[in-house]
């Protein structure tokens, strides 16, 4: 069956306001910043807290540093990748208070200087050097994206032969940082970015991800966050290396309180979930609204009812053959001819005032 002519464009605008609504909710829920929980795209960690949420008993959003006081650190790992902003004294003391509690700390950052004033607030030793690391005898895709092939024996390392990296540094390894993972003896470091091994560059292997106790924590750092984005995680061994921190752990903490913005309508959700105040504030608006709801209505319909009574009636049509025996009545001594002459001329006044309105 035919769809009617008043169905059809119907149907097209339910369908575009679909698409619409389609549109809006991916760009609210989704987000296209580096290293972000929210970016599906290449260079995103969605993929690394899907891993969580299949391996780690539970899983958290992190926005507020502060918060890092209400988790249990012990059993618990917070990842902070690429940190591009400092966090203040009260986040950063609260941050060293889980890793002094029990907590483990990853942080990855590679060039930027967010990365090494977290490991400098938590008391860590491990610094990242910030200079380019490239590998011309082993690598993937390229100098530029080293293989590590010295990996340690730990439980950090379950399973791990080897970490790809895509345009990382090195991990300086002070203190009593342990290797976990480290380049082959043919990388250097790249200081100029010229692509070339200069005489003043030195072949060596060079630790890209450690671990070291911080109190009766652990903070672990890797010198790439782009190993954790997805299109990275499945380079060898980068996703065996992430399960094997999450399963050590029985919470996953993604701490995202310098590392950009959050899309707004999964901001608006969090601050739902997190804020005792916004969720009364939505309780009491949705009683509000449900409570006033039978009023509205009963409003609305009076509105409406009183546009229909005050509406002009319609005038009735009036046809060729009433004009004619009105006009017979008033002028008897006209002939038929005059008659219909009238009121053709009648008519066709009538039909171009109609069409003017």
């Amino acid at each position: 069956m035919a769809l009617s002519d008043r169905a059809t464009p119907r149907l097209a605008l339910y369908a575009f306001a679909a698409v619409v609504a389609l549109t809006l909710f991916v760009a609210g829920t989704t987000s296209g910043a580096a290293f972000g929980a929210f970016n599906p795209g290449w260079d995103g960690s969605s993929s690394l807290q899907s891993l969580a949420e299949d391996g780690a008993a539970d899983g958290e959003l992190l926005r507020n540093a502060s918060r890092y006081d209400e988790f249990e650190a012990d059993g618990t790992v917070a990842f902070a990748l690429s940190p591009d902003e400092a966090y203040g004294e009260r986040d950063a003391a609260a941050v060293r208070r889980f890793v002094e509690g029990g907590g483990t700390l990853l942080v990855a950052a590679d060039f930027g200087s967010g990365g090494n004033a977290l490991l400098d607030a938590v008391g860590a030793d491990a610094r990242v050097d910030g200079r380019l690391v490239r590998d011309e005898r082993h690598y993937a895709g390229g100098p530029a994206l080293p293989v590590a092939t010295d990996v340690s024996d730990h439980r950090y390392t379950d399973g791990v032969d080897r970490l790809t990296l895509n345009h990382g540094s090195v991990v300086e390894a002070g203190g009593n940082a342990t290797t976990l993972a480290a380049t082959s003896s043919f990388a250097y470091l790249d200081g100029d970015r010229d692509g070339e091994l200069d005489d003043d560059e030195a072949l060596a292997s060079r630790p890209v991800a450690t671990v070291e106790a911080v109190g009766e924590g652990r903070v672990v750092v890797v010198s790439d966050p782009s190993l954790f984005i997805n299109a990275m995680l499945d380079q060898p061994d980068n996703e065996r290396f992430a399960r094997a921190l999450l399963a050590d752990h029985e919470r996953a903490v993604f701490d995202v309180s310098h590392a950009g913005s959050v899309p707004p309508l999964t901001g608006a959700a969090l601050a739902l979930r997190d804020s005792a105040a916004v969720q009364a504030l939505v309780g009491l608006g949705g009683l509000l609204l449900i409570a006033g709801w039978p009023r509205l209505r009963a409003g609305v319909a009076a509105v409406r009812s009183r546009r229909r009574q005050s509406a002009p009636a319609a005038e009735p049509s009036v046809g060729p053959d009433a004009v004619v025996e009105r006009l017979r009545e008033r002028r008897p001594e006209w002939d038929e001819a005059r008659l219909e002459r009238v009121t053709q001329g009648i008519m066709t006044t009538e039909e171009k005032t109609t069409g003017d309105d």
